[in-house]
């Protein structure tokens, strides 16, 4: 099968491969595994964590023993390699998922957020369609979205993204949390991951639905399931599980051998002197930490903090994967999201190519994707942030638009993404819109994506086979699932027709 395929609810399985799509990097590994029934059976029955000690409950015993009959036919099916986790990301599979932990940790654990926003990692088992994995490590996950719960009234973005996503430390099932199998057991997995990422929110199909349009455009992203999720035996409720970036993420992302490093809420994408040492928690460096450093994107910091535009233009190329960003940027405006690189929450992973070093991004975190306004165009800015200054000889005179920017940007010396967030901004991204030399590619880009991603139904057809696999739960009913996918599906009908005549 071609990792560049949609697929379609009515119709099995349906190439849409788009040439002129192809990166010059690609990924070497689908993130959505195809897996046969009998084989996800066999793994989910069978699979448990790949160092540690787990144990089955006694359902998942008894499936065991009725499963023995699966094996051969598992071992002869025709399905794509095995991956870490492709049993837990199989296609079309929704889980079981339950935690348990100290009432006292936890509550020590949101009082230290809420003193000062600090995220503490506190001890809990988890079960997974009846596999216990015994003393993992749990902690809060995420910027905005948490706000709410620091005590001081959540007010701004972060407030009203708590709100909308409906937690609450009173109800510790609602919450967003970063899950780890080896915390505190060492080189402890569960299908051969060691994170996990439990996204805020219920259903969130516009998360799911941006996740699969993402990597059916053959980019680098992030796999995802559904799970019915409990704490405590509380209610259920419907919760969407994603890969978490990690060192093994990083070192299977791409054809050619690479680094990558987590942009943090904080960071700023600013040259801020040589020492490395200032960028450090600002980018957190995932892969290769024995032979590689931070020293190629500070160098690129520096560069783009000096160039003028014509050096810009003339020099991007040599250091950024101008493809690939063309269609990172053309990608984030369809999907109107407004808290990618250039919103608040710094929300991307850079990643740096060995052989041909270059920059790209990957994007992450598309919780606010295909919730805003459904008509932008591809010259309308759809950042939550606001917008952010251009550095250096490059700041904007307040003249005519970017390309992809609703109005002009500021001229603040050090915007593109200032230290404290909130504001949000990204030079890259902005002077790249803003420059009329790689306007065509980004047109070109933009282009190929619609007719790939809307025009073709592709974007109506992932969502009717999304919505077709989410479970109902205590807190998902399933009128409120149909009520969310027709929402949805509206959405999706205004953003392919807005986009038909101006693209």
């Amino acid at each position: 099968m071609s990792r560049h395929s949609v697929r379609t609810a009515a119709v099995g399985i349906v190439e849409r491969t788009i040439p002129e799509l192809e990166s010059s990097t690609l990924m070497r590994r689908s993130h959505v595994t195809f897996l046969s029934s009998s084989l996800v059976v066999f793994a989910l029955t069978l699979t448990g964590c790949g160092v540690g000690e787990a144990t089955n409950s006694s359902d998942a015993g008894a499936a065991t023993s009725s499963s023995a009959a699966t094996a051969a036919e598992a071992a002869n099916a025709g399905s794509d390699t095995t991956t870490a986790g492709s049993a837990l990301f199989a296609d079309g599979a929704s889980h079981a998922v339950s935690i348990e932990w100290d009432k006292a940790a936890y509550a020590s654990m949101i009082a230290a957020y809420e003193a000062d926003g600090s995220k503490e990692w506190i001890k809990a088992d988890i079960t997974i369609d009846g596999t216990l994995v015994s003393g993992i490590g749990v902690r809060l996950k995420g910027n905005s979205t948490l706000r709410s719960l620091s005590g001081d009234g959540g007010g701004g973005p972060g407030g009203a993204a708590g709100t909308l996503s409906g937690i609450s430390s009173d109800v510790p099932e609602s919450l967003p949390l970063l899950i780890d199998f080896d915390k505190y057991v060492d080189g402890q997995t569960y299908q051969g991951l060691t994170q996990l990422s439990l996204r805020p929110g219920s259903p969130v199909l516009n998360e799911a639905l941006a996740l699969a349009l993402t990597e059916a455009s053959g980019q680098p992203t992030q796999r995802y399931a559904y799970t019915t999720y409990s704490v405590n035996g509380s209610a259920t409720q419907t919760r969407l599980l994603v890969e978490n970036p990690d060192e093994n993420y990083a070192d299977s992302l791409l054809d050619h051998d690479g680094v990558l490093y987590k942009a943090d809420a904080e960071s700023s994408f600013t040259y801020q002197g040589d020492d490395l040492a200032t960028y450090e928690e600002q980018f957190k460096q995932l892969n290769a930490k024995d032979t590689e450093d931070l020293q190629p994107i500070v160098d690129f910091l520096k560069w783009l903090s000096e160039a003028s535009d014509e050096e810009f233009d003339a020099g991007l190329g040599d250091r950024v994967d101008v493809d690939s960003f063309a269609r990172y940027a053309a990608t984030m405006n369809l999907l109107v999201n407004g808290d990618d690189m250039a919103g608040p929450g710094q929300n991307y992973y850079l990643w740096y190519d060995l052989e041909t070093q270059k920059i790209s991004i990957v994007s992450w975190d598309l919780n606010l994707a295909m919730t805003g306004n459904a008509t932008a165009s591809p010259d309308d800015q759809v950042s939550i942030g606001g917008g952010g200054g251009m550095q250096g000889p490059a700041a904007n005179d307040g003249g005519a638009a970017p390309r992809g920017l609703a109005g002009p940007p500021t001229t603040e010396a050090g915007g593109g993404g200032l230290a404290g967030g909130g504001k949000g901004g990204n030079a890259l991204k902005e002077r790249f819109l803003a420059s009329a030399a790689f306007q065509p590619l980004y047109d070109k880009a933009y282009a190929a994506l619609y007719e790939q991603l809307y025009a073709s139904g592709a974007a109506m057809d992932l969502l009717e086979e999304i919505a077709a696999t989410v479970p109902v739960s205590d807190g998902l009913s399933q009128e409120a699932l149909s009520e969310q996918t027709d929402k949805l599906r509206t959405f999706v009908q205004e953003r392919t027709e807005a986009l038909q005549g101006q693209v």
